[in-house]
């Protein structure tokens, strides 16, 4: 599997589309706070996936790759091609490791993710989508956004250790 690297225009198509959701929430969905749950979840949850399937040979890790691929082609597009700029790399030097319990809370979320696609008529399944997408593409950036994901990552971790202590 190739390198997992962010490009700027992979950052902005993340950033865009939370916009562009934000957007919808405010004007479409008259900005109530339930609407965004399910978005932000799904963001939450890609932020998490991004740094589990780091580099691993796994089906999680594929779909990741697969996501900051697509976001860095549509954001080189978009920033050389369709406004003159560039699209340099902002990954960060150092992502977090997930410990054996982290990896256990990653696998619940994708459980309940796709439980939540499946059998959740009321949550639209286009945000689902949109905010794990979003997630994956902002958390491997040295910026904000990716420096989030790492009390994220360590939260995972955390209940992790108390499932595993519970549980092992």
């Amino acid at each position: 599997m190739p390198y997992m690297a962010i490009n700027l225009g992979g950052v902005a198509v993340g950033v865009a589309v939370v916009l562009a959701f934000l957007v919808r929430w405010w004007f479409r969905e008259k900005h109530e706070w339930t609407a965004l749950v399910p978005f932000v979840l799904a963001h939450l949850y890609g932020m998490l996936a991004a740094l589990a399937g780091l580099g691993t040979v796994s089906a999680l890790g594929m779909a990741a790759w697969a996501s900051v691929w697509a976001a860095n082609v549509g954001g080189y597009v978009g920033l050389v091609w369709g406004v003159g700029g560039s699209a340099p790399n902002v990954t960060r030097a150092h992502q977090l490791a997930l410990t054996s319990g982290g990896y256990v809370i990653v696998f619940l979320m994708t459980v309940l993710l796709f439980a939540l696609w499946k059998w959740a008529p009321r949550v639209p399944n286009g945000k689902l989508a949109a905010g794990a997408f979003s997630g994956v593409s902002v958390a491997l950036s040295g910026t904000v956004a990716g420096v989030a994901a790492v009390p994220l990552g360590s939260s995972a971790n955390l209940l992790g250790t108390w499932f595993t202590q519970a549980f092992a």
